[in-house]
């Protein structure tokens, strides 16, 4: 069934591209750089979406929803931040059209001009931190724990479906506390969170850890992140959350008075991830013949096939599943019964695969006979024919088995692509013929990172949090490192 799509090996970039269209997750839109995600592909981002908000909620935080046009004067009173958005904002300068009196369509009515411009929001801290400045008087008003679902744009030139668009969808956490210490916390408890989410959700491996200073979110003192590894041996940055320190909070003029009567700066963290985590569940699990989801996201977890020569025959195997399927129903498992009689059952198979529905079933009129019927994995491509008796338990245990095993094979995958390298030299050739995650001595410069991505177009994706104190020397620079760095090409 390759035949649906370019293969992995062949080109790994078209293969991803096909198999966004071709899986119906998105297509590319009339508006240059955006997308229009399909219902499928928006179903398992509302997966994605309310699994996090249940997360968010458990660890205390509240939803909340502020403009999407921000007052361009904002960007200008925190520096670092500004620097960081200035080359991708999208600037909205009037508010009117009106006909063209020569008769050429609409045009700009010049006279609709704003005073001041609008910034389509690239992210939120500004307008949040100046709204918040209205809540905030004592410490009593802190913390301030939000969170909002919203869309962004960034003008970006190269653009990808679902890993880089200019327009994409995403949670940002914006909170404000009343020390450096609790504001660190949020920031590290909530990186916390996106592993336990890629890891036992989307079934992703991820090493967390932080950026160095050159990598870190324009305006933090600390950025924290989620790195996952994709196939083609490409890190993708998989979430990020970031320690502000007292930028925002001076920068909005956002002060406290203390349990002493003291007047301070709050303490800021945001955080998010967006849509292209919908990149990483393709491109860490799927294979040639389309998309492997995760049971846990899967829109579909289970689809059913009837397999007859005629109506008498198709009313018989659908009396005979329709009990079948209240039960998996009533067991929280998302059920498709597929009869219709204009698709044949090897289309609606190769279809199904090209989606990745994790389990499916199909019933002939001998299975009718045995009290049998066939259960296909998605992940394996494995099948065999089991009897009706007991089918719920084991299709339960099934999908727990294939959430495990997606994971197992990426973790399995990710660890063989995992090189301690000392050598310059080394490095450079391993980067290229296998690429993957490297572990490398950095003397902590930014002149040496900038020669390594000068060099090889490869960056440091994270200071883990869990590499150990090591001596050593930078690969570079010979000059002493006390611990690894991971270094790789990335998305």
């Amino acid at each position: 069934m390759g035949k649906f799509l370019t293969s992995r090996s062949e080109d790994y970039s078209q293969w991803y591209n096909e198999l966004v269209v071709k899986a119906g997750l998105a297509e590319q839109s009339v508006v240059r750089g955006c997308m229009v995600i399909k219902p499928y592909g928006y179903a398992i981002w509302e997966k994605i979406q309310r699994q996090l908000d249940d997360m968010f909620k458990q660890t205390g935080h509240v939803n909340a929803y502020f403009p999407l046009l921000i007052p361009k004067s904002f960007f200008s009173k925190e520096a670092d931040h500004v620097e960081g958005f200035a080359k991708e904002c999208a600037v909205v300068t009037h508010y009117r059209l009106k006909n063209d009196p020569n008769g050429g369509g609409v045009v700009v009515d010049p006279a609709a001009k704003l005073e001041e411009e609008y910034i389509i929001r690239p992210t939120s801290e500004t307008i949040i931190w100046n709204t918040y400045k209205n809540w905030i008087q004592s410490y009593r008003d802190l913390p301030i724990l939000c969170n909002q679902w919203a869309n962004v744009m960034r003008w970006e030139m190269r653009t990808r479906m679902f890993l880089r668009t200019a327009e994409f969808l995403w949670q940002e956490g914006h909170t404000a506390h009343a020390t450096k210490e609790e504001a660190l916390e949020e920031a590290n408890k909530m990186v916390r969170v996106y592993a336990d989410f890629a890891q036992n959700w989307m079934a992703v491996p991820v090493i967390m850890g932080s950026k160095s200073e050159s990598e870190r979110f324009a305006g933090a003192l600390e950025t924290f992140t989620i790195e996952a590894l994709m196939q083609d041996g490409k890190a993708l940055q998989a979430g990020t959350s970031h320690f502000l320190g007292q930028n925002f909070a001076k920068a909005f003029d956002v002060q406290f008075t203390n349990a002493e009567g003291k007047l301070e700066y709050v303490w800021a963290t945001s955080w998010g991830v967006s849509t292209r985590l919908m990149g990483a569940l393709i491109m860490a699990h799927s294979d040639d013949n389309g998309l492997v989801l995760p049971p846990k996201l899967a829109p579909l977890q289970v689809v059913i096939v009837p397999i007859y020569k005629g109506a008498e025959g198709l009313k018989k195997i659908s009396d005979k599943v329709q009990g079948l399927i209240e039960k998996l129903r009533a067991k929280g498992i998302s059920v498709k019964y597929d009869d219709r009689d204009t698709q044949k059952p090897g289309w609606k198979f190769a279809d199904y695969e090209l989606k990745g529905v994790p389990v499916r079933l199909a019933m002939g009129e001998r299975d009718l006979e045995n009290g049998t019927i066939e259960v296909a994995r998605r992940d394996t491509l494995t099948k065999e024919t089991l009897p009706l008796e007991g089918i719920v338990g084991h299709i339960e245990k099934l999908l727990e088995d294939i959430q495990e095993n997606i994971y197992k094979k990426a973790l399995d995958f990710r660890n063989s692509m995992i090189t301690k390298v000392d050598s310059y030299d080394e490095f450079k050739n391993l980067l290229e013929s296998k690429g993957g995650f490297f572990l490398c001595h950095w003397d902590g410069t930014a002149e040496t990172e900038e020669k390594i991505k000068a060099d090889t177009k490869a960056t440091i994706r994270c200071i883990p949090f869990d590499s150990p104190e090591e001596e050593g020397k930078d690969m570079v620079t010979g000059k002493p490192s006390h611990r690894r760095v991971l270094i790789a090409k990335a998305y």
